[in-house]
């Protein structure tokens, strides 16, 4: 990854300070956001105060001279597509947005990094200005709750086939028997799942096929030429899974647990149903 240079607005100090030293950059999109940051994509923009619009943000993380941690958003969500592409060739690839797609900077960084930017102080929050909001901090590591039950959905997501050798089939939960006549539907016929959190949130993602949720609730991204990798949410879980193969669920009661449910009758159907529904990457 190449660092690039970008001018926090509002920054005090010499110009050099002013500079953001770009460590990484990640999309905020219906289609593509951090999760920690929300269930969808509306609640996501309202974490950092934006306003939900379709074309979506890019989200810039860096620090100024100081070593101070910002996160700046600029409208080019095109921009940080590229360069996050790039990057995940092994491209160099220099991220400087223009000054005037410049958002706002908001102090903090919304999760953990594990780079600084060489030559600067250690990363830390800046100073306070009067009426600033506070930092952005990422979800505390020692606790569990709905940003840690996403964040570890999106880590399980972007590293499927890891998770997935580690599975012994004598772990895998039924996905609920027959497919329901008529289609997916709410009564996803999940009375065989042995745990009740799972078969609420069965239930509740099937719900989403009869009333569709908010923007984000449901993403799909590239997973092979036959499949997609799905990324679904809603009160108290997280589910992850491949069109293909089975779903892993995350819920709030149950601290950093995993729970596969296999592929039987019910989930191909529900999947593909749910696949249709999300907001593909353009």
């Amino acid at each position: 990854m190449s660092d690039g240079e970008a001018t926090v607005p509002g920054a005090d100090g010499v110009a050099d300070d002013d500079a953001l030293l770009v460590l990484t950059a990640m999309l905020l999109t219906p289609s593509r956001f951090p999760g920690v940051l929300g269930d969808d994509y509306p609640a996501a923009c309202a974490a950092l105060a934006l306003e939900p619009y379709k074309e979506g943000y890019g989200l810039v993380l860096g620090q100024d001279g100081r070593g101070a941690r910002w996160t700046v958003v600029i409208e080019d969500a095109s921009q940080v597509a590229v360069a996050i592409a790039a990057w995940d060739c092994g491209m160099e690839h220099d991220l400087s947005p223009d000054e005037r797609s410049v958002v706002c900077a908001l102090p903090g960084w919304p999760m953990d990094l594990a780079v600084a930017a060489p030559g600067v102080p250690a990363p830390h929050d800046p100073e306070p200005d009067e009426g600033a909001p506070e930092p952005l901090s990422p979800p505390d590591a020692g606790t569990w709750g709905p940003p840690q039950r996403r964040l570890g959905a999106d880590e399980i997501a972007a590293q499927w086939p890891v998770w997935r050798e580690q599975l012994d089939d004598a772990q895998v939960l039924p996905d609920g028997g027959e497919a329901p006549e008529g289609g997916v539907a709410g009564e996803l016929a999940a009375d065989a799942v042995r745990h009740p959190g799972v078969r609420r949130a069965l239930t509740e993602a099937a719900s989403y096929t009869k009333a569709p949720p908010p923007p984000g609730r449901i993403r799909s991204s590239y997973a092979s030429a036959e499949a997609r990798t799905l990324r679904v949410d809603g009160p108290g879980w997280s589910m992850v899974a491949r069109t293909d193969d089975i779903a892993l669920f995350l819920l709030d009661e149950e601290p950093g647990t995993v729970i596969p449910v296999g592929r039987g009758a019910a989930l191909p159907g529900l999947l593909a149903a749910l696949d249709g529904l999300a907001v593909h990457p353009s």
